[in-house]
């Protein structure tokens, strides 16, 4: 019997939500997905840069991610790109969640996409926006690593 090819254990990240928020935790969920949107995982076309969380009647839902269906997916069902899926997690832990949550400033967003035992997880973070002087700051840190990089790497020539 033949084996399945290894797929990559990353399918998608949001590098823009580490710039926008403080991440104070961090929580694994399983994503509620149709066949079409699983095929069109396994090669990749899956973006949530644009993606949130939202919490309605105790359970979470994920909104904004784009999962570009196959050209054979469309001959036999009629895939929505920007369909709201669900999210499975414990009943304990969505409940301290939704606390957080209710707090001032505080969000969910979804951080990554990711394979785990053959089944897609999105790992959600509990987030506080950051204030434009953070990014700020950020941005300052960044470039000043570079310059060093770059100083280094003309002095060892």
């Amino acid at each position: 019997m033949a084996k399945k090819p290894e797929t990559p254990s990353r399918i998608a990240e949001n590098k823009k939500a580490a710039f926008n928020y403080f991440f104070e935790e961090r929580h694994e969920a399983g994503i509620v997905l149709h066949g079409w949107e699983v095929k069109a995982l396994r090669s990749g076309k899956a973006q949530i840069s644009e993606g949130y969380v939202i919490i309605k009647e105790g359970e979470l839902y994920l909104i904004g991610c784009q999962i570009q269906p196959l050209k054979t997916a469309s001959t036999h069902v009629n895939p929505d790109a920007a369909r709201i899926k669900k999210l499975l997690m414990k009943k304990d832990e969505i409940r301290r969640l939704i606390g957080k949550v209710e707090q001032k400033g505080y969000t969910l967003v979804p951080t990554k996409l990711y394979w785990k035992n053959g089944l897609v997880k999105c790992d959600v973070a509990l987030a506080k926006g950051k204030g434009e002087h953070d990014k700020r700051d950020v941005i300052k840190d960044r470039e000043g690593k570079r310059e060093v990089e770059r100083a280094m790497k003309s002095r060892s020539r």
